[in-house]
């Protein structure tokens, strides 16, 4: 992993990002802020980076990313062609070769109402992909019932692994496993987090028999995944909004499962935020995931059923 994320950096700052990338397997996320010290998330704790490339938990020992590294980065990721990029530019992202996405801050450049492009960039997160495969053992038997996938959603507070177990279920799903023969599932990756497609194509392992409709919004994307692929499992990464959930009860009504996951402490939670009506998530979903952090970890702390 190291050479590959120290390609994401200038050849003039390639030594010191190569003592960094190459030291840990976990590493998380590199934030560059302007003028600012440079951190990074190792296993969800911050550290800071020194003059050396070292790591470092007191920040008065950080260096300070100057506003010429941020925008010397920035370009070199953008193949110093920023203006093929001002698609991504707008969204506030880019995703890279390798499933790694690079979130972007800093001057908007508004048109129509709208944002056109980003400009005077004064931070970039790099958050590093990580697929964990197997992530999803212990969680795919409870999927099915008498060899038939239950409708499931996962609720979750975020930084607790809901996307990294959705996507390997999908995965599994998908390829087939112990209980059932594998299936076709349809994704609707909204923002890229679930695939990490890059140029269209997935740079995490979906599946076989896995379709990603990549950056499209959730409500439009299921339905054209319905009328043009004809998936047997419809799945996407943070439900929304009462009309997502609609299409949803659609592509469950045409013969689809559905596998999800939303913001949440509890159903009710979920419900409360997202304006649901009492018992509406029931209609879709039979099965529900509620996962938490404990001791640092990211664990399951309840399964239920809801019919």
């Amino acid at each position: 992993m190291g050479s590959e994320l120290m390609e994401l950096f200038p050849r003039e700052y390639r030594g010191l990002w190569g003592r960094v990338c190459g030291a840990q397997e976990h590493l998380q996320e590199i934030r560059l802020r302007a003028e600012k010290p440079v951190a990074v998330l190792l296993r969800g704790k911050e550290w800071f980076v020194t003059g050396q490339g070292e790591w470092t938990g007191d920040i008065q020992k950080a260096r300070c990313a100057s506003s010429k590294e941020v925008r010397a980065v920035l370009k070199h990721i953008c193949d110093y062609s920023p203006y093929a990029y001002e698609d991504e530019l707008r969204r506030g992202y880019m995703t890279l070769a390798g499933g790694h996405r690079v979130g972007i801050v800093g001057e908007t450049v508004m048109s129509g109402g709208e944002i056109r492009t980003v400009k005077n960039v004064s931070a970039l997160n790099i958050r590093i992909a990580h697929q964990i495969k197997g992530a999803a053992d212990d969680i795919v038997p409870l999927l099915y019932e008498r060899g038939v996938l239950q409708n499931t959603l996962i609720i979750s507070p975020p930084g607790c692994g809901k996307t990294t177990l959705l996507r390997d279920m999908i995965r599994q799903v998908s390829d087939g496993n112990g209980y059932s023969e594998g299936l076709t599932v349809g994704v609707v990756d909204e923002r890229s987090e679930l695939a990490g497609c890059y140029m269209g194509i997935p740079q995490n392992d979906m599946g076989v028999r896995t379709d990603v409709l990549d950056g499209c919004p959730k409500q439009l994307g299921m339905l054209m995944l319905l009328r043009s692929m004809s998936p047997r499992v419809i799945a996407i990464d943070e439900l929304g909004s009462a009309e997502e959930l609609q299409a949803l009860q659609v592509a469950s009504v045409c013969g689809c499962n559905i596998i999800a996951t939303a913001h949440g402490v509890d159903r009710k939670d979920v419900e409360r935020r997202f304006g649901f009506s009492a018992g509406e998530l029931e209609k879709v979903f039979r099965l529900l995931i509620y996962l938490c952090r404990k001791n640092g970890n990211c664990v399951v702390e309840k399964i239920e059923k809801t019919g």
